[in-house]
């Protein structure tokens, strides 16, 4: 006696779904089984977060990425883009500032060939002190080369202040005018003993105080704060 058909739900375990079709809604393939070449993870089984598509699958819905965002591991922006680009360039200096700045550091030099003139006689430097202030030959010595410390240190300073009022930092330009101003006065209190660099000296700090309080200076470190500003 034969038997009646088979249900076809009782097929043996070696069945597999044909070619392009899915397993039924809420059934699992068995471990380790991929979906077939273009076909998509059924239902509820999606990739999880973190994991890539296999190859001709698009990533679930909800999970593509939003237009300009960035993945991981991208570059920043570039600093300038946040603020609107780079800072401007520095305007062009007039005649004036550069004058000025000139006559400044010109005095400067003068002062060191002057200082240098000085040392140059040492000895004699020595038994003057040791004439008039009543010292010893190593106090004499001492207190010159103190002296000479100091003057470089403040020499260099100096210096240091001339390059910033260059940049265009007024509180350079203002230093510069005050220390000319004392400069002038102490050189006018003692003008009988000025010698040829010290009146050399004179005019120049004069022409540099001058020349840095003209309108196209007093303009150009104005535009020159604003543009540091803005940046």
């Amino acid at each position: 006696m034969t038997s009646g058909p088979q249900d076809p739900q009782q097929g043996g375990s070696s069945q597999q779904p044909g070619h392009g079709q899915q397993p039924g809604h809420g059934q699992q393939g068995g471990s380790g089984q991929q979906p077939g070449y273009g076909q998509q993870p059924p239902y509820g089984q999606q990739p999880g977060y973190g994991q890539q598509p296999g190859y001709g699958q698009q990533p679930p819905y909800g999970q593509q990425p939003g237009y300009g965002q960035q993945g991981y591991g991208s570059y920043p922006a570039a600093p300038g883009a946040q603020y609107g680009g780079p800072p401007s360039a520095p305007t062009e200096r007039p005649t004036t500032v550069k004058a000025g700045i000139g006559a400044f550091l010109a005095n400067t030099v003068l002062g060191l060939i002057a200082s240098i003139i000085t040392f140059s006689s040492l000895d004699s430097q020595i038994d003057d002190l040791i004439r008039d202030q009543a010292l010893t030959r190593d106090e004499a010595s001492t207190a010159l080369t103190i002296g000479a410390v100091v003057g470089l240190v403040l020499t260099a300073a100096y210096l240091l202040v001339i390059w910033f009022a260059w940049k265009g930092h007024n509180w350079a330009r203002i230093v510069l005018w005050v220390l000319g101003g004392l400069s002038v006065l102490f050189s006018l209190l003692g003008a009988a003993g000025l010698g040829f660099l010290g009146v050399v000296q004179l005019l120049l700090t004069i022409a540099g105080i001058v020349l840095l309080a003209l309108k196209p200076s007093n303009e150009w470190y104005k535009a020159e704060a604003q543009r540091r500003n803005r940046s």
